[in-house]
């Protein structure tokens, strides 16, 4: 692999890297939000609809965008049951096979199907049903497709990078995939 294609791979890691920021500080402001909401309808007996979908709002960047963080960083669900014991080599081989044959592949197929449900929202201009509510829909459901993009972009970086480690291009144990480079 090239060093340049390894300096592409790096910057796309960092940009999500920078995402996966992002939405941790958006947990916090939702938690925050959430908590707000639940006191003033508890003990005040108020409540309004824009900020009871603004919570669903950010919960949704915060899955959908912070999906593609924590992939990144390794955080995903693993049966380390058996991971745990296998050679830096074959855990290379399956980073490298999960993100060629399942990641990109599933990320790109819900992008597809995203695309149509996202662009017919934008279309209308969509907005909430519901009397008070937020107007982005639309922002909301691109959110699908967009996240599933980072997810791509992790996927890519994975492949190139797990691969010029399988070709010798860096030995495994400088830098292993999900290590947050």
């Amino acid at each position: 692999m090239t060093a340049p294609a390894l300096r592409l791979v790096d910057a796309a890691d960092a940009v999500i890297d920078r995402i996966g920021r992002l939405t941790a500080w958006l947990t916090l402001a939702m938690v925050l939000l959430i908590s707000g909401n639940t006191l003033a309808r508890y003990f005040f007996n108020a409540s309004t609809v824009w900020l009871q979908e603004l919570e669903w709002h950010l919960m949704a960047v915060v899955a959908l965008w912070g999906i593609s963080s924590m992939q990144l960083r390794g955080s995903q669900v693993r049966v380390d049951l058996f991971y745990q014991h296998y050679s830096a080599r074959t855990k290379l081989w399956i980073e490298f096979l999960t993100a060629l044959l399942v990641m990109l592949p599933f990320s790109v197929f819900v992008c597809y199907l995203g695309w149509k449900f996202t662009a017919h929202s934008w279309s209308l201009a969509e907005i909430s049903p519901d009397p008070g509510g937020l107007p982005w829909r639309w922002a909301v459901k691109s959110l699908v497709v967009s996240g599933y993009a980072l997810l791509a972009v992790v996927a890519v970086t994975t492949v190139v990078r797990t691969g010029a480690q399988l070709a010798g291009a860096k030995p495994a144990s400088e830098a292993g995939p999900g290590d947050g480079h």
